[in-house]
């Protein structure tokens, strides 16, 4: 037996429907039109959460991206992380311009996170330094 390469796919804007609230029409292969995906989505691997999102559409613009806090935090002594989280920064900003505000959401949330890990990793190892060198353990 040899496999068809037509099959049923929901499409956005068809007439007909599956019994299940969704639109659905038959179609080859060679002739799905799928939207590109944000480089957010393609770097996170994950996909959007926005159908299955409970929460209400934005209220007060575009999310935050954190490029304040993320460049700050690039001043404490952690910078493997504090450099992924300027990129993770940037990246919100970009998709936020693009009109991605599920995925800019998510990445101001992740460059928030890394930058304030960042922040106070930073704080205890200046902190642990300076306690040292004075009781004279560590020298110039």
């Amino acid at each position: 037996l040899r496999g068809s390469k037509s099959f049923t796919a929901a499409l956005p804007g068809e007439a007909e429907r599956n019994g299940h609230g969704l639109a659905y029409k038959s179609v080859s292969v060679g002739h799905l039109e799928v939207a590109p995906l944000s480089p957010s989505r393609l770097s996170l691997g994950r996909a959007s959460s926005t159908a299955t999102s409970t929460v209400a559409p934005e209220q007060g613009g575009r999310p935050r991206d954190y490029l304040v806090l993320a460049i700050f935090s690039c001043f404490c002594p952690v910078w493997p992380i504090n450099i992924v989280a300027l990129v993770f920064s940037i990246m919100s900003r970009n998709s936020g311009q693009q009109g991605d505000m599920d995925g800019a959401r998510r990445l101001g949330r992740m460059a928030r996170l890394l930058s304030i890990v960042s922040i106070v990793l930073g704080t205890i190892i200046i902190v642990l330094y300076i306690s040292l060198s004075v009781r004279g353990n560590i020298s110039f």
